[in-house]
């Protein structure tokens, strides 16, 4: 069983081998035990790992990916155990994070032989990273799927699989091994010096967190991506964070395929437009605007869902909000603001994809009304539509009030089944 030693007083990992894969194919990354928070929004309760990768082949070496630079020591360290820097001439970036590229300014000053290849969405980004000048020029080879660099008797074949989750990401694939570097994808936040699923401790719900952090939002590129996979011959599969999969990595293709589908629709039939409400009230008021507002996307053919968040807590509704076509916000004005559960809602969309999807907001108000404003301009920014300018009313709406609820629920849900882009609606317009 292949374990790192354990780590050291200061939560670093004192081991610095490269860990043998397969002849010729080493993990020479570095862990990171002791992290709790992973780019401001993930929680990593077992830490993290840097994956970097080195290939030997019968004509040279190649590196693939490198570490944060707070963890270079460990790299080079890893990398002078199986190689000479003499000896490498080929650096693979699948993905320029900086948890990736930490050590790569260091790595090329070593090994100015040794030719980069990032995929073809990425030189601005590199360029940006590294800050090149006439006196420092910065080469390197922009790849696409199909091209191939030769290590003699290996072969790395390039997938380019943009948004996972970076425009500039890509998967490098070792042809002679059926070994596939997949950058973050298949990845997880979970440290384990045993380094090897089969040897780890149970990684799924790290697995399927990461997933649904990192990945959701990009479901039609994971998709794209896995066209691109799913075809190839598959031992193994090295990401840049958390355990080798080595044992059945197929099985994570499946799960990958199985998070990227939506099926709620399919279980409750999706042949009618769906609208979702969401709404708060402080005295009544707001809430039968939303009834009416049902009300008229059903006489229009909409199915509406009505849902007072009040009780009824954030998080369960995010698989619902995916699954629907449209999507009403209402909220009183309170201190010139949305009420907070509404604002948790908005915030707790940026996991999903809502690009196009209809949006909507509404309100009663006792003096300014900012609160429309506001969920819309929060709408736009999540690339959502917003066809049907918002609807405010003072205080207690009165019967013909009603009646333009009815009306506003009925133009929403006609654009849901038109499907009609809908102009943006100005600030301006909404008085």
């Amino acid at each position: 069983m292949t374990h790192l030693p354990s780590t050291s007083r200061n939560g670093m990992a004192e081991a610095t081998e490269a860990v043998e894969i397969r002849p010729g194919l080493h993990w020479i990354g570095a862990l990171d035990p002791g992290l709790r928070t992973f780019d401001i929004i993930l929680r990593t309760a077992n830490g993290t790992t840097y994956n970097s990768y080195l290939v030997r082949g019968s004509d040279g070496v190649a590196v693939i990916d490198t570490v944060k630079a707070e963890f270079a020591d460990d790299f080079f360290a890893r990398l002078e155990s199986v190689a000479r820097y003499d000896e490498i001439k080929v650096i693979v970036l699948n993905h320029l994070e900086p948890d990736h590229t930490g050590a790569l300014p260091e790595l090329m000053r070593r090994a100015p032989q040794a030719r980069l290849h990032i995929s073809t969405r990425a030189p601005a980004m590199l360029k940006a990273l590294l800050k090149p000048s006439e006196e420092h020029p910065l080469e390197y080879q922009a790849v696409d799927t199909g091209d191939e660099v030769s290590l003699g008797d290996r072969t790395l074949r390039f997938l380019h699989t943009p948004f996972l989750h970076w425009p500039d990401t890509q998967c490098t694939y070792l042809v002679e091994e059926a070994t596939l570097f997949s950058g973050d994808v298949f990845g997880c936040h979970h440290c384990d010096s045993r380094m090897f699923n089969e040897q780890c401790g149970d990684f799924r719900f790290a697995f399927d967190y990461y997933y649904a952090h990192i990945m959701r939002p990009f479901k039609t590129h994971v998709m794209d991506a896995l066209k691109l996979i799913e075809p190839l011959p598959l031992q193994i599969i090295a990401p840049t964070h958390g355990p080798i999969l080595r044992d059945r990595p197929r099985r994570y293709l499946t799960r990958y395929r199985e998070l990227s589908t939506s099926t709620f629709a399919e279980r409750i039939g999706n042949e009618e437009p769906t609208l979702v409400v969401f709404y708060m009230s402080s005295y009544g008021n707001t809430a039968r605007m939303a009834e009416s507002i049902r009300t008229g996307a059903e006489e229009a053919g909409a199915r509406v869902s009505l849902y007072d968040l009040e009780g009824g807590e954030i998080q369960p509704f995010v698989d619902l909000v995916e699954s629907a076509d449209a999507l009403a916000f209402g909220s009183p004005t309170i201190n010139g603001d949305a009420v907070k559960p509404i604002w948790d809602l908005l915030s707790s969309l940026a996991v999903i994809e809502l690009k196009g999807k209809l949006g909507a907001a509404f309100g009663s108000y006792g003096w300014t009304g900012e609160a429309v404003r506001m969920i819309e301009d929060r709408m736009r920014g999540l690339k959502m539509r917003v066809p049907v300018a918002g609807l405010r009313i003072k205080l207690i709406p009165t019967d013909e009030e009603l009646a333009e609820c009815r009306d506003f629920g009925r133009a929403l849900a006609s654009a849901i089944v038109s499907g009609e882009k809908g102009r943006v609606i100005d600030f301006a317009d909404l008085g």
